[in-house]
């Protein structure tokens, strides 16, 4: 049962027993439709006398241009202060008023602030909300939910899981760097668990499942603190765009998602034995950005696309892996943010944040079960362009303009995840949120790696001749000749950033450059044939991708040794 649902007939059940009448409720009754809004109210830190919350409140009656929230605790709870919203207190009964940037409200629409607090004994989730006095449905959760199990979880929620924690390593891609000659200057690197099918959970061939991971995880972390990294992986009629990585599931497969994939995975992540680990989760890569920029009418569409455009299910199944992980109190959930290649552009960046908001909030999920995104997960485009910027003027053309550049905002992912994650705070989600950025594969160095800015004959040759980013086209993105490492995992390394991370594992197919028969679902895709001359997508270009690839996820040696050599910064 849902927490929604539960908190719900909790709720009606207290309101009987003060009339001394048994209330009988048909859940078919409880939908959408008779609840005018939803309060979901979570519990983030907590500690011995104090606790800070999240609250986000759903309006599905009439638009508003002001509101209000209220509620009354049980105990001795007493707010101290508040943020983006006007938190005052009178005995037990609490007021949280909208404050003036943010009073508008429309139906359908969502609100969300904060708060700290006091309590001693029990701090338990207020039964009863209202706005503007109409009684909500309530989703409450954190480790003090009293209509649902407790959450997992001893340890105190922080604002950033990476700060002050080693990152577990997996023993499976370490074994496999360390055989590589040179490979032990990485193999003690942390890389991505990616749970990519269904059969992945319980190990494949003999390999490691998620309890194996998250066991040999609690031998690493030892007595301080340490972070998994799990790929979510498994959308129905997955990776649209693409055949590479095509998955399992049908395009009408929502309820296997559900209930076969996403449901053990929250099951073993809720297990006490692992409420000491930080797990960080990057939900759906190459998902939901393909509903914005490839269907419809624009050329890069495809058929796939616009079938799961039409059936939601992308949105569906985002949302319930965040309702249901996000109920998990030590799981830090991660949204795959695309890259500045592809949803840079101005028809393609709001409208992805926009998209990705819609599947924050479905499926009972709030936007307080994201606590970010992940921006370049498996992909090459450059953190940081030293040699040119977005604002430069060539021979009276700017940058923009280029062949390279073709109008894109942005030319390297630290300023694009920056810029993303103030648009996705401007549509609804949290101002906390924080930015990852997959750094396997983008360092680009080597003897290909410019020393400086290009000639400023003409702008063409003035981006060309300066760009890190050796790539034929930005929309190429499997296994590029002459990519390198970029930089190593590290916490906090610039503002809004909370980590560098590898989540993709170096070494590890992006797809085979032949067709391959197999038994994973992996189709074929010319993007990763080097005779390849291209599509819509990528300029119909070259595709760029190195010889001889295997299967997508199979270990690829030679790409291994190329990434190794071409690190930035170098290896020693």
């Amino acid at each position: 049962m849902s927490r929604t649902r539960t908190a719900l007939l909790a709720a009606m059940a207290l309101v009987a027993g003060a009339s001394g009448t048994a209330l009988a409720v048909n859940p078919a009754d409880v939908g959408a439709a008779a609840v005018p809004c939803t309060v979901d109210y979570k519990i983030q830190n907590q500690w011995s006398t104090g606790f800070t919350a999240a609250v986000t409140i759903t309006n599905n009656g009439a638009a508003k241009s002001s509101w209000a929230v209220k509620w009354a605790y049980a105990g001795n709870q007493q707010v101290t202060s508040g943020w983006n919203a006007k938190v005052t207190q009178s005995g037990t009964a609490v007021t949280a008023a909208n404050e003036s940037y943010n009073g508008t409200l429309a139906t359908g629409g969502s609100a969300s602030f904060g708060f700290q607090g006091t309590y001693s004994g029990t701090n338990a989730i207020p039964a009863t909300f209202t706005l503007d006095g109409v009684t909500c449905n309530v989703d409450g959760g954190g480790p003090t939910d009293p209509t649902d199990p407790p959450d997992p979880g001893t340890g105190t929620r922080v604002d950033n899981p990476y700060t002050g924690a080693k990152v577990y390593v997996n023993p499976e891609w370490s074994a496999k760097a360390a055989a590589e000659p040179g490979g032990s200057r990485i193999s003690n690197q942390p890389t991505g668990v990616w749970l990519d099918r269904t059969a992945a959970i319980n190990g494949v061939n003999g390999g490691m499942g998620l309890r194996d991971h998250l066991d040999a995880a609690l031998t690493q972390k030892g007595s301080g603190e340490l972070v998994v990294q799990l790929v979510i992986y498994n959308l129905p009629g997955r990776d649209c765009a693409a055949l590479a990585s095509n998955g399992e599931l049908g395009p009408t497969e929502i309820d296997k998602y559900k209930t076969q994939y996403i449901d053990p995975i929250k099951a073993i992540l809720a297990d006490s034995k692992y409420a000491g680990l930080r797990i960080v989760t990057t939900i759906e890569i190459d998902s939901l950005p393909n509903l914005v920029t490839n269907t419809g009418s624009r050329p890069t569409a495809t058929p796939q696309c616009d079938v799961m455009k039409a059936n939601g299910n992308y949105q569906k199944g985002v949302g319930y892996a965040l309702n249901k992980l996000g109920d998990v109190a030590n799981v830090y959930n991660y949204i795959d943010a695309g890259h500045h290649g592809w949803i840079g552009w101005d028809d393609n960046f709001a409208p992805s944040a926009a998209i990705m908001k819609e599947a924050a909030t479905t499926e009972g999920a709030t936007v307080n079960d994201v606590h970010g995104f992940i921006a370049n997960t498996a992909n090459y485009s450059a953190l940081k362009e030293n040699n040119y910027t977005i604002n430069d003027n060539v021979a009276g053309k700017s940058v923009r303009e280029s062949k390279w550049v073709d109008w894109n905002r942005y030319v390297d992912e630290l300023s694009f995840a920056q810029a993303f994650r103030n648009q996705l705070v401007t549509t609804g989600f949290n101002s906390g949120i924080g930015m990852l950025i997959d750094t396997s594969r983008n360092g680009w160095g080597g003897t290909a790696r410019p020393a400086g800015p290009g000639a400023t004959t003409d702008v063409d040759t003035y981006v060309n001749g300066g760009r890190y980013d050796r790539r034929i086209h930005v929309g190429n993105w499997c296994n590029q000749s002459g990519a390198g490492l970029g930089e190593r995992p590290q916490a906090s390394p610039a503002a809004g950033i909370d980590a560098y991370v590898w989540i993709k594992p170096p070494g590890e197919s992006d797809g085979s450059s032949s067709a391959i028969p197999n038994d994973e679902g992996k189709g074929f895709d010319r993007m990763c044939d080097p005779t390849y001359t291209g599509n819509p997508r990528n300029g119909n270009n070259l595709s760029g991708a190195l010889p001889n690839a295997p299967l997508s996820g199979h270990w690829f040696s030679a790409q291994f040794q190329q990434l190794m050599t071409n690190a930035y910064p170098p290896l020693p």
